[in-house]
């Protein structure tokens, strides 16, 4: 828009402006309240989501329009070919008789052999013969194609836009059909029609069925070669139950209701498009029309990803193939140019994020208990859907900063490197986490997390350094034998030992050389850390040293599980050396 163009809109609009100074920050007595339909008898407020409708994707047509940068011919063949690899079998790409890069658009998907057999591509034209005509040329060759008429029906438009009474809306209306019905009979392939009063929702739904039913009779809908009624949301007014007792109004009252698709159109004026769809589903509709994200003219068209997760999420096929929503977002904002709202329900970087401890404990135990009662449904506490089954990581489920407790710590270190620690350990390792975060300030993440562990367990190995040991099984009875070379401050070390085990021989080793180091062996516990011959255990040692009351874990790592055991004991020493210094 121009500069003067600018100007003249808001010179139009001042005039119309009450003086601030007089009035409330607020003016909230400048709007009427939109009527609600008194419709007692309603029903679907008792009935459940079973099934997914028919989708119809618009991202091509009412997407694409309310682009700052529309999408170029390129653009909207890969967009439209990623739409069918989704699953997508009715697909709107645009209004060809208005548009030559959309007529354009449309032809280079005929002449490439791009429209599988089994989708319907949809165009949009207006009540005009010359406009109807041009789209039907537009859509030569095609096997499936869904004529898409429409004409604003609301008061307001009627009164303030077209200056028109009912009977001439409506005689509007008719002609289309006939325009469309004529040109039908001649073309070789499929033509399903769909009609819209536009603006529905601001129409008397006695009304809006007249128009409808006259469409209906003129284009001779049977069960066979039904009709699709598509009543939109353009734009939202009321609260989503007003579209549904609407919806189900016009479900009820249609006259051969078998020969009609009703299909929906809901927009997210009020930021409810999400809930309009689904009552509206509740109250009969079949079929309906949204985009990926949202995207669309003023605040977006229905949100499609989001009304499909959450059927998934209640256990209801969608009919979409949607497994990674990874990709989904990389292709639309390569080609719609916008970017992905972090707190998308399902898109979202952060919505599988939990920050909070408590969060982060309910997750971690939730996912354990999964585990243990090897239970076949997904029923973790704060995630109501595995973020696996869509495509994304588990590595940002939880992150650390100075709010986050033992349970994120654990689950971090569990999710993203196969660490299982003990229950007490959690706790002592959460707190070396957090001090982190506090002395730093922000986020730890998984790297910076591991980095901590390798140095305060794994990689800990002063001033108790192993240098070689080599275990033996008696034959004669349960005890194991071991030869221990190690050094301590320094000072070099030979020892061997008779012991309950691996882990008591070595402890009885090393006392025999330092007897000052009076530690006992608290709990011990192990796990593999991946799977096939390479694969490593990892070995926790829980320590307690007699001298000073002081307590603490080792952690060992090998592909030997006694060689783990020991490696952790001398992580244990270590750890219980520097807390008290006077070991040193």
């Amino acid at each position: 828009m121009s500069p003067c163009a600018q100007l003249r809109w808001a010179l139009f609009f001042t005039d119309y402006n009450i003086n601030a100074e007089e009035t409330d920050m607020l003016n909230y007595k400048r709007y009427v309240k939109n009527p609600v339909l008194d419709y007692p008898e309603r029903e679907w407020p008792n009935k459940e989501i079973t099934k997914a409708p028919i989708w119809c994707s618009v991202d091509l047509r009412d997407g694409n329009q309310a682009l700052i940068d529309p999408m170029v011919v390129d653009e909207k063949i890969e967009f439209f070919e990623y739409l069918v690899k989704l699953g997508f079998k009715e697909i709107e790409i645009g209004f060809p008789s208005a548009s030559q890069i959309e007529y354009d658009f449309l032809r280079q998907l005929v002449d490439r052999k791009l429209i599988p057999d089994d989708v319907w591509v949809q165009v949009l034209v207006q009540c005009r013969e010359e406009l109807v005509e041009r789209t039907f040329e537009s859509i030569e060759g095609i096997k499936n194609v869904i004529v898409h008429i429409y004409n604003s029906t609301s008061t307001l438009q009627r009164d303030v836009v077209f200056n028109k009474d009912k009977q001439e809306i409506l005689d509007i209306a008719v002609a289309g059909t006939k325009m469309v019905k004529e040109r039908a009979a001649k073309f070789p392939g499929n033509i399903r029609l769909e009609y819209s009063p536009e603006s529905f929702t601001g129409t008397e739904v006695d009304y809006a069925l007249e128009v409808c039913t006259a469409v209906q009779r003129e284009w001779g809908a049977t069960p066979e070669n039904p009709i699709i009624i598509n009543l939109p949301s353009t734009v939202e007014m009321t609260t989503p139950n007003v579209y549904a007792d609407q919806i189900e109004w016009m479900n009820k009252h249609f006259e051969n209701r078998d020969s009609i698709i009703l299909s929906i159109h809901p927009h997210n004026d009020r930021g409810t498009g999400v809930a309009s769809c689904e009552l509206a589903l509740l109250a009969g509709a079949d079929r309906v029309e949204g985009t990926l994200f949202g995207n669309g003219e003023r605040t977006g068209n229905l949100d499609i990803m989001v009304v499909t997760y959450n059927m998934f999420s209640q256990g209801i096929d969608p009919k979409l193939n949607l497994d990674d929503i990874k990709e989904i977002v990389e292709v639309c904002e390569r080609v719609t140019k916008m970017a992905t709202d972090p707190r998308h329900p399902y898109a979202g970087q952060l919505v599988f994020t939990a920050f909070s401890g408590s969060h982060q404990d309910a997750i971690n135990k939730g996912v354990h208990a999964m585990r243990e009662r090897s239970n076949p449904y997904w029923e973790v506490p704060y995630l109501p859907i595995d973020p696996a089954d869509i495509g994304r990581k588990y590595e940002p489920i939880v992150r650390i900063n100075s709010q986050s407790g033992k349970g994120g710590v654990a689950f971090i270190m569990d999710s993203v490197y196969g660490y299982k620690l003990p229950k007490k350990m959690q706790r002592e390792f959460a707190d070396v986490i957090q001090y982190m975060s506090e002395k730093n300030g922000g986020e730890v993440p998984p790297q910076m997390m591991m980095e901590a562990f390798k140095a305060q367990y794994l990689e800990n190995k002063s001033p108790l350094t192993l240098e070689y040991v080599t275990v033996t099984e008696q034959k004669d009875s349960d005890d194991t034998s071991v030869s221990l070379d190690f050094s301590f401050n320094v000072e070099h070390f030979h020892s061997e030992a008779d012991g309950n085990g691996p882990v008591d021989a070595t402890k009885l080793a090393i006392k025999q050389c330092v007897p000052n180091l009076d530690f006992t062996l608290i709990d011990y516990s192990e796990h593999t850390l991946s799977e096939g011959s390479g694969a490593k255990a990892a070995a926790y040692i829980e320590m307690r040293d007699e001298r000073h009351g002081n307590t603490t874990f080792g952690v060992g790592v090998s592909s030997n599980i006694t060689r783990a055991s020991i490696r952790g004991m001398f992580s244990a020493y270590n750890r219980l050396i520097q807390k008290s210094k006077d070991y040193v």
